[in-house]
Parts: structure tokens; C-alpha cells; sequence
């Protein structure tokens, strides 16, 4: 039986590739359109989702989640603005996720069963921080999933 670490480095791993896989079907001529002007479009939300990788490989190597989050979200936001390309984006989430394997294989028994203090009145299991990952990965995969129905492309990418 697979143990956590590993099971946690492997949906990372595989929801990084299908967001990839789905990213390929939007058209050039698509990548920056939105359903409304306050929604992200895909590259907006690729870059974010290559960014928001490596927050969580940090969060993972420091073993506690961001204690500031109005300076997280801004580090956040200036990462993502600096990826403006498809090639650019790929490479930082490839690099990105790669040091959430990383973080992950650092992991011990007792650290795994820890819980991690948000600073702001809640706490979280790191098995949770573990999953998050591919969570994320994959909760943004079916938001470029709806963006390709919003503009007619009803064929299934996954």
C-alpha cells in the first residue's frame, strides 16, 4: 500500500499534467478571454495555479502556512503578473510542483500528524496542506474546463 507521502506527491504530480493537458485545448486566440471583465481568463488562471504550487511547496518545507496573509497575497499576485506566457507558466508550474515533491519526501511520521497554525484562529491537519496540491490543481482544471464551454467547445479534455 502506498503511504501518504508518496500518495500525496503522486496526485500532485498527475493534477499538475491533466491542468496542463486541459490548458492545451484553449486556443491562442482564447487565452485571454473572460465571461465577464472581473473574471479570470485562462492564462490568469494558469498562472495562478503555477504560483500557488510553489506557495505550497514553501508552506510544506516551513512546515506552517502563510501567518501573514495580506503579504502572501501580495508576493502571490506579483508572481503571477510576472507569467505572461504559456511556455513561462508551464516551466514555473513543472519547477513548482517538483518542489512539492521535494517538500513532501522531507516529511517525517511525526510530521505528518501535525497540526498547522494559521495565525488566524484556525488550524488544519498537514495531511490537509499534503493534499492541497492537487486540490487546487485540479479545482482550477474545471474552471478552464468551463471557460472552453463558455465559448462553444463542448468536447471533454480530460
Amino acid at each position: 500500500m502506498l503511504d501518504l507521502v508518496t500518495l500525496s506527491q503522486q496526485r500532485a504530480v498527475h493534477a499538475m499534467e491533466h491542468f496542463l493537458i486541459v490548458l492545451s485545448f484553449v486556443p491562442e486566440d482564447k487565452l485571454t478571454w473572460s465571461p465577464s471583465p472581473t473574471a479570470k481568463n485562462a492564462l490568469q488562471i494558469a498562472a495562478h495555479t503555477a504560483v500557488t504550487a510553489g506557495n505550497f511547496a514553501k508552506m510544506l518545507n516551513e512546515r506552517q502556512l502563510p501567518q501573514n496573509v495580506e503579504e502572501h497575497l501580495a508576493r502571490t499576485n506579483a508572481a503571477e503578473a510576472a507569467l505572461t506566457t504559456l511556455a513561462d507558466i508551464e516551466a514555473a508550474f513543472r519547477k513548482n510542483t517538483d518542489d512539492v515533491v521535494a517538500a513532501l519526501a522531507t516529511l517525517t511520521p511525526e510530521e505528518v500528524d501535525m497540526r498547522l497554525d494559521s495565525g488566524q484562529g484556525w488550524d488544519a491537519p498537514m495531511t490537509w496542506l499534503m493534499n492541497l496540491p492537487a486540490m487546487h490543481a485540479t479545482g482550477h482544471t474545471y474552471q478552464l474546463d468551463y471557460l472552453q464551454t463558455c465559448w462553444g467547445d463542448l468536447e471533454v479534455h480530460f
